[in-house]
């Protein structure tokens, strides 16, 4: 995987997908990891200045490792490729999911919810707990055969095809009240410009025939795994039903209602903090650390590394927090098992605990 690092920032690197899509990554922060699926209109790249992105990531880092990547087609990631469809996005969430050590705390939007859901489903180890932000079960065209409904879809399909990326105000504002209308000027500046500089006509419209097709109501079914799902009240993109429809089929899955119509929270809605309150509330906590004891004569920069074996964390974790590279992390903890007389981090945590 080759990095870029930014001083005191984010830092991107990419992963190849099962067909080698080459998929960009971000993450800040250190601590659990919160993985946040793909979803439409997104670019890495400028989420550290916009108003719409900006507070989630200085928000969700503050405590935790916080990655997020953009879809194949989207933002940094391959923009020209054959493959736009659901399995292709799950395959390119496995590549992400498969850098990270350790389990995750999933995080959807939007179609990211339907992403999380499928994944954890394939992929029960990789997946502690699932929060669900605007969620839907079934896309437009899934859930209806209505007329309505395939009049809706093809209006909004043929709203891409004529104005997507283009200076036509008529066409922003769709698109920017479906998402942000509560937003600012501002605001619905940023989005606009998400919608030039994150994807194509072509791919927009592509990506917007796959999410009206999108099924994993069975999925959901199935799912056995700490859920909280958030929904806007007034959500003009996703109804409110479809939230709570989604959390009355997930077992124990608890439903917290918000008092906005925002599809993405903005920083200075009440919601805002709802959401942030909640969410927390769900994380679990992170335990102190453990001393080490001395007599093992580890230098205390093992002993650093140690403590965080002890508290759960995987070699890329470890290094994210104290800012060394794995290789150095793994170096430590080969040492280590030497001086403590073990021969496995599980041996390591039991000897470190049981000593404590």
């Amino acid at each position: 995987m080759r990095t870029t690092s930014y001083p005191d920032r984010q830092k991107v690197s990419f992963v190849a997908a099962a067909d080698g899509t080459r998929i960009a990554v971000a993450e800040m922060g250190s601590g659990d990891t919160i993985l946040k699926a793909g979803n439409w209109l997104s670019h890495i790249g400028h989420d550290e200045e916009s108003p719409i992105w900006r507070h989630w990531l200085h928000a969700l880092s503050q405590k935790h490792r916080f990655v997020r990547y953009d879809l194949r087609g989207c933002g940094l990631s391959d923009r020209e490729v054959d493959d736009i469809s659901f399995e292709a996005w799950l395959s390119d969430l496995e590549a992400v999911a498969e850098s990270i050590d350790g389990p995750v705390a999933l995080l959807g939007l939007s179609q990211g919810c339907a992403l999380s859901i499928a994944f954890a489903r394939r992929h029960p180890e990789k997946v502690e707990r699932l929060v669900l932000i605007g969620a839907y079960a079934q896309g437009m065209l899934a859930r209806s055969d209505h007329a309505h409904a395939r009049l809706e879809a093809e209006t909004l399909a043929n709203l891409v095809q004529l104005g997507w990326g283009r200076d036509v105000p008529a066409f922003n504002q769709v698109f920017t009240n479906l998402f942000v209308p509560s937003g600012t000027p501002e605001q619905h500046g940023w989005w606009q410009r998400l919608e030039r500089e994150s994807v194509s006509p072509e791919t927009a419209l592509r990506i917007l025939d796959v999410l009206h097709r999108v099924d994993i109501l069975a999925d959901a079914e199935e799912l056995k795994l700490p859920t909280l799902i958030f929904h806007a009240k007034n959500d003009a993109r996703i109804p409110f039903d479809e939230g709570r429809r989604l959390a009355a089929v997930i077992e124990d899955a608890q439903f917290i209602p918000l008092d906005s119509a925002n599809h993405v929270l903005l920083e200075d809605e009440p919601a805002w903090q709802a959401f942030l309150t909640a969410f927390e509330a769900f994380m679990p906590e992170t335990p102190a650390l453990h001393p080490v004891n001395v007599s093992y004569h580890l230098t205390d920069a093992e002993r650093e590394v140690v403590a965080l074996v002890a508290k759960g964390l995987g070699n890329q974790d470890i290094a994210n927090t104290l800012g060394k590279s794995e290789k150095t992390v793994r170096n430590q903890i080969t040492v280590a098992l030497d001086k403590v007389g073990v021969r496995s981090r599980s041996e390591l945590i039991v000897r470190i605990l049981s000593d404590g």
